[in-house]
């Protein structure tokens, strides 16, 4: 007598099936952020995305909703991404901003890119916006121990967030064809002059 194959129990199945369905989101939010790098958003439909990660553009809609959804759950995987990488000691002048050429150096141009485009996409403008409050708070928190009791903070927090900006990689960087380590010590010297104690009455 033969007996019957054990079937798996169903709460197996539905954690196989979820984990397939996140998995399938995860590509779809990569095919995304790939093709953002490569050309401008508003260039991107959802026949690109759907081919870029081997599903259908219905599998797209199912799990996001919309074009508009899709872009808005690969900005926040992308802030919080952004917040990882940008990590460094707190009080640390130097790595701060060895880990923001480094940052720049990576994603500087696509972000030039985004920039170029925030006047004319709504989805991108939320996205340089988020890019640029994510910029402050970590200034804030970074340099946070140099700007404690300082009664000038939130002027030296709008200096601090100018030196370090995507702008000034770009200056010295890419229009002055500085190497990474002269680009590092020309905005170390920035921070450092920016942190200096105030000497206006």
């Amino acid at each position: 007598m033969k007996l019957a194959e054990a079937k798996p129990p169903r709460s197996y199945k539905m954690k196989a099936r979820a984990e397939s369905a996140n998995h399938t989101r995860e590509r779809i939010l990569d095919a995304v952020i790939a093709l953002s790098e490569e050309r401008l958003s508003l260039e991107i439909v959802l026949a690109d995305v759907a081919e870029r990660a081997g599903v259908s553009v219905q599998t797209i809609l199912r799990q996001f909703g919309s074009r508009r959804g899709l872009f808005e759950r690969a900005q926040a995987r992308q802030v919080a991404q952004v917040r990882t990488e940008r990590t460094v000691p707190v009080g640390d002048a130097a790595s701060a901003v060895h880990t923001i050429v480094a940052f720049y150096d990576r994603l500087g141009e696509w972000s030039l890119r985004l920039q170029a485009q925030e006047h004319s996409d709504k989805l991108t403008r939320r996205t340089v916006q988020s890019g640029r409050r994510v910029h402050r708070e970590w200034v804030q928190e970074v340099f946070a121990p140099q700007l404690a009791d300082r009664p000038d903070r939130e002027e030296l927090v709008d200096l601090l967030v100018v030196a370090t900006d995507l702008l000034t990689w770009k200056i010295l960087r890419r229009d002055g064809g500085m190497d990474r380590s002269t680009t590092c010590k020309r905005m170390l010297r920035l921070v450092q002059a920016i942190l200096l104690p105030s000497r206006l009455s």
